[in-house]
């Protein structure tokens, strides 16, 4: 299949006129597609475009009445401004979970992220995936492995130099949240369970998810992709009875499980383990402060965010 012939910015404008969108400022229209890029801001336009009247989830050119480039504009700033502060928060959870985890496992064992016995036995079975044997927990040791290898840190040259061994608590500081996320995966229960009251966080199960779902929003933060509207592919699950934890979640009302797969959602989550680390934080509030400042565009932006009608 041909590729899509190219187009120079003028010409991009009018196919954007011609399909039905709004440009207040073509001059404007054009600078700000040289600047972001067509391909990017599609993305943000993508929910105005009429829906296929057959096809699920498909498209057509054509865009709803009242799509204002200008508008869409907003959109992608909207989003931006969320990255941001999405990744803040991150940062912040990512700095106090490798403190926990290189507290929790360095009093045990001092190298304790090398050591299988502290690991759940069904991470270290070997499995089949597409006809290839793997085996989760050699895989994470030769990963953690390459990062402590990669870093240029002087506290692990340090080590490496001097043929230390390297304690759980320098080790933590190397790894990726992936990696430091998915430790925690495969750490056995009673040692998941005490990482995760000292988070606030009453079952460890949820917190295992809670993290994948971070780590996940954590690299589209990194790489500048869309997240106003991501959606989880798997719901994630929220605590209930009396724990600390529970009645925070249940101030805010129930929730469906496909709201449960968006960014209101996880941006929840995030606020709660963020009041956990500094409960004078006014991260939450900024939050669902900034959620209110969606532009004025033909889409369901509850729908979007997960939000509660």
């Amino acid at each position: 299949m041909e590729p899509r012939p190219f187009f120079d910015y003028p010409a991009l404008v009018d196919l954007l006129e011609q399909r039905g969108m709004q440009l207040p400022d073509k001059k404007r229209a054009e600078r700000k597609l040289s600047q972001v890029g067509y391909y990017r801001l599609s993305g943000f336009w993508y929910s105005c475009r009429n829906p296929h009247p057959v096809i699920p989830y498909k498209r057509l050119d054509a865009f709803f009445p009242a799509t204002n480039f200008d508008e869409v504009f907003k959109l992608y700033l909207f989003d931006k401004r969320l990255r941001l502060l999405l990744f803040d928060a991150i940062e912040r959870i990512e700095v106090r979970l490798k403190a926990v985890i290189a507290h929790e496992m360095g009093k045990l064992n001092s190298m304790a992220y090398t050591d299988s016995k502290f690991i759940n036995p069904k991470q270290l079975k070997d499995f089949v995936q597409r006809g290839k044997k793997r085996n989760s927990w050699s895989e994470w040791l030769h990963r953690q492995n390459a990062e402590l290898l990669r870093s240029k840190e002087d506290y692990l040259i340090h080590h490496f130099k001097n043929k230390k061994s390297i304690p759980v608590w320098v080790a933590v500081e190397a790894w990726s949240f992936g990696t430091l996320s998915k430790y925690f995966e495969m750490l056995k229960g009673r040692h998941q369970q005490a990482i995760s009251k000292s988070l606030g966080v009453s079952n460890a199960a949820h917190l295992v998810r809670w993290l994948q779902a971070i780590n996940t929003l954590r690299n589209r933060c990194a790489h500048h992709s869309r997240v106003w509207n991501q959606m989880e592919k798997n719901p994630l699950n929220l605590p209930n009875g009396s724990a600390k934890d529970a009645m925070f979640f249940a101030e805010f009302g129930g929730f469906s499980a496909s709201q449960r797969q968006r960014i209101y959602v996880l941006g929840l989550i995030i606020g709660y383990l963020v009041q956990e680390i500094g409960p004078n934080s006014d991260w939450l509030s900024r939050f669902l402060s900034e959620l209110e400042n969606t532009p004025n565009l033909p889409i369901n932006f509850a729908y979007g965010l997960g939000k509660p009608y």
